[in-house]
């Protein structure tokens, strides 16, 4: 997927990312595990769906393997600036606006855009809980407007 044309000088107001964090859980322990939620296909993950896959991961985690057992870790970070050229409805609307000229529009959101096959999520955790962190990966993905598949990176010999 190629980037969109962006001038980043007629952007007068680039909105905040909504993700609140990128790294949770425990972050200093070495874990044996580690999972992670691909994309199968090229897409663009809005700030607020990566948060809500952050919120559903993380929560899910949390309640199972406690604040220590996991660290969960976001790896894209929204670039792409959307824009949106809001069109006037109505009586006298022709009169207001002007159609498609000067259509740049204004900042609305971000962006993340990803390739096929990029890693969006990972979680490090035990043995015990992978398990539970492959359902916290499967809770994540049905937040992304994106089909995704479950990646055993490190750690599936430990498993078995």
């Amino acid at each position: 997927m190629v980037r969109a044309y962006t001038r980043r000088e007629y952007i007068r107001k680039i909105p905040g990312s909504r993700i609140v964090q990128y790294d949770m859980g425990n972050l200093t322990d070495e874990f044996p595990v580690k999972v992670s939620l691909a994309v199968k296909e090229p897409a663009r993950l809005t700030h607020n769906a990566l948060e809500a896959a952050r919120i559903a991961s993380n929560r899910y985690m949390q309640r199972k393997a406690g604040r220590l057992g996991y660290h969960l870790k976001i790896r894209v970070y929204p670039h792409q600036i959307v824009r949106e050229n809001p069109m006037a409805t109505g009586a006298g609307a022709d009169r207001v606006q002007d159609g498609m000229r000067k259509a740049f529009g204004k900042a609305v959101s971000a962006e993340a855009v990803v390739k096929r096959n990029q890693k969006v999520i990972s979680v490090d955790t035990t043995k015990k809980y992978f398990f539970d962190s492959k359902e916290a990966l499967r809770r994540a993905a049905m937040k992304l407007p994106v089909s995704c598949k479950i990646v055993v990176e490190k750690g599936e010999e430990l498993v078995k």
